[in-house]
């Protein structure tokens, strides 16, 4: 174990932020209401009379910079990069508005971040609903001094392989924006409209889906420089690559990437945040123990209170154990 990976400060790289300028700005807006009945029907009435309450129970945590040093404090983490709620993204919204959704965001969070700069650092967000606005809002988040933007798995209509959004990806590259990749919602829908599979089952889908994009379509061949970390450890793709890499060796229509897909695991990120130990020594095996981040999805209840406790429990070595810790999001985000 090295000195510095030891001493490296302990880093939570997924905790979110609410913004109710960004709910008030889009309140009564022309397709607000669909998107929240598309939103209630793939979530089902039992889900949302539970998150109602749960976000309610959470909103000082979530609000208030106090409140979240405070908490960081208990769970022992020294920095967060703060990333704003998914549920901001209204990626049904037409372009002028779209565009002041994002603006909003990224100037509230880097206003919320600037109460503690030295623990807070925070992700701004892009309409991926209008690929033409992404670059000029990742500048404008890049601009209030954020380390870059979330993106969910697809927007309506678009995967994250279209080639309309290349010149984003190429902007992300050459500034060294960091990407967040965090889903909201499945296309599954009714499906997943029991149980909250809505969300243990479709989180780590959609994560699946938008990595295997961005694999199978080259576009981390074209952008090796991309800094991506997907949420949620990455769902089901990186301890089931197996069949993918078969696919691309068995099938010439998987040939959209240069080589085969496990390949290309370790040129991404991913948080440790999968409520699983055995999961998570699988997914430092399968990514490398220098590409996996400590995650808590603060402050909600789909997270873990005590992301060092769940970390601890992979059983992994000193070194892999500083480096998910904090070492390895510390390298990215250039402390070291």
């Amino acid at each position: 174990m090295t000195a510095t990976a030891s001493f490296a400060p302990t880093i939570d790289v997924h905790a979110h932020l609410l913004l109710p300028e960004i709910e008030e700005t889009v309140a009564g807006r022309p397709g607000l209401a669909e998107a929240r009945a598309l939103d209630a029907r793939r979530n089902g009435p039992a889900a949302l009379a539970v998150s109602g309450p749960m976000v309610g129970a959470r909103l000082p945590k979530l609000t208030d910079a106090a409140v979240r040093l405070a908490a960081m404090d208990a769970q022992g983490v020294d920095i967060q990069l703060v990333s704003p709620s998914p549920s901001h993204y209204h990626y049904w919204a037409e372009p002028q508005l779209a565009s002041t959704v994002c603006r909003l965001a990224s100037e509230g969070t880097a206003a919320h971040c600037a109460k503690a700069p030295d623990r807070l650092h925070g992700l701004g967000l892009v309409p991926l609903q209008h690929p033409d606005l992404a670059v000029e809002l990742l500048d404008h988040a890049l601009e209030q001094g954020l380390r870059g933007v979330e993106i969910s798995s697809h927007a309506p209509g678009r995967e994250l392989s279209d080639p309309a959004y290349e010149p984003f990806w190429s902007r992300a590259e050459e500034t060294g924006a960091l990407l967040f990749l965090h889903p909201f919602g499945c296309t599954l829908d009714e499906r997943l409209d029991q149980w909250y599979l809505s969300n243990t089952v479709g989180q780590p889908t959609e994560n699946a889906v938008a990595l295997s994009h961005l694999i199978f379509s080259g576009v981390l061949d074209r952008h090796p420089g991309l800094r991506l970390i997907a949420a949620h450890g990455g769902g089901y793709l990186p301890t089931h690559i197996g069949r993918s890499d078969h696919a691309w060796r068995a099938r010439p229509d998987t040939h959209g990437c240069a080589r085969e897909p496990s390949s290309y695991l370790r040129q991404l990120y991913y948080d440790s945040l999968v409520h699983d130990p055995y999961v998570l020594r699988e997914l430092v095996r399968s990514a490398g123990a220098d590409r996996v981040l400590l995650g808590s999805d603060f402050p909600f209840d789909m997270g873990t209170e005590d992301p060092l406790a769940a970390l601890r429990a992979a059983d992994l070595t000193d070194h892999d154990f500083h480096s998910v810790r904090g070492a390895n999001a510390a390298a990215l985000l250039n402390f070291v």
